[in-house]
């Protein structure tokens, strides 16, 4: 059964795009055939992957094909599906037009189902599908939501870690009620944790406070190699596997593998 995880934060800056990257590629070196979908116009897990030009077809191409659902066949959708630099890893990638679907679903037919819709075909290919989410909550959030089994929220160990997280978490609710009951939150991580200061403590305690039945014993650390990875289109564990940042998302993987 496949695993479908949206990772989202309407707050940039705080890791979600490289939780993305760093869990799919662990997935995939524990032997998890995944796919990564990059939702965010800003196409930054696509870049991660080493994707820097627009490909021929995207996300954006299967959510416009998505409309007529009669169309979406494994076959029409598989030639957006790319390989990467890991065996076990696939991507669809996203590019700055993204962002003008966002102003074409207001006025479309179930438009909050079109992500769903494609998902449904790909479940029986792959074991996870990781999703990251614009950092905003708009149409193509609330797609990654609705077609999602569970969503992991990343929470930036400063201050304002939690502005903005009681809006997130109501526009999970509404998703839960209106279009996907069994949307379940698989859990809040703590990243960019500096173990040498005390805001760093005080912020994952707070967290911790807040919704503690939801948050991941996993903490991903400050590290200069996560930062470096993207820049060369490889996630962390291509890139330099022995850094705390490589060890701490193959924790993770493994955490929520021991919790499935």
């Amino acid at each position: 059964m496949s695993k479908v995880i949206a990772i989202s934060n309407q707050k940039g800056g705080v890791g979600k795009t490289t939780t993305a990257v760093n869990l799919a590629a662990s997935f995939a070196a524990l032997e998890k055939t995944t796919l990564l979908i990059d939702m965010d116009p800003q196409g930054n897990a696509s870049q991660g992957l080493g994707f820097n030009e627009t490909q021929e077809e995207d996300i954006h191409e299967l959510l416009d094909l998505a409309a007529n659902p009669e169309q979406l066949s494994y076959d029409t959708i598989k030639n957006a599906i790319l390989d990467t630099k890991l065996e076990y890893l696939k991507v669809i990638t996203a590019a700055p037009d993204l962002a003008a679907l966002e102003i074409e679903l207001v006025q479309a037919m179930s438009r909050e189902l079109r992500l769903k819709r494609i998902i449904e075909i790909l479940k029986p290919y792959f074991e996870f599908i990781i999703i990251d989410a614009p950092p905003s909550l708009n149409l193509l959030t609330i797609n990654t939501l609705a077609a999602s089994s569970s969503v992991l929220i990343p929470v930036q160990c400063e201050y304002f870690a939690l502005q903005g997280l009681a809006e997130l978490f109501n526009t999970i609710r509404l998703v839960q009620k209106n279009l996907n009951s069994g949307l379940k939150i698989e859990g809040a991580l703590l990243t960019m944790y500096d173990n040498r200061l005390t805001l760093s403590k005080q912020v994952a305690d707070e967290v911790r406070s807040c919704i503690p039945e939801n948050v991941f014993q996993t903490i991903i650390p400050r590290n200069v190699k996560l930062g470096e990875a993207p820049s060369h289109g490889k996630p962390v564990i291509l890139y330099d596997v022995q850094s705390s940042g490589s060890k701490s998302y193959m924790k993770l993987a493994e955490e929520i593998l021991n919790n499935a």
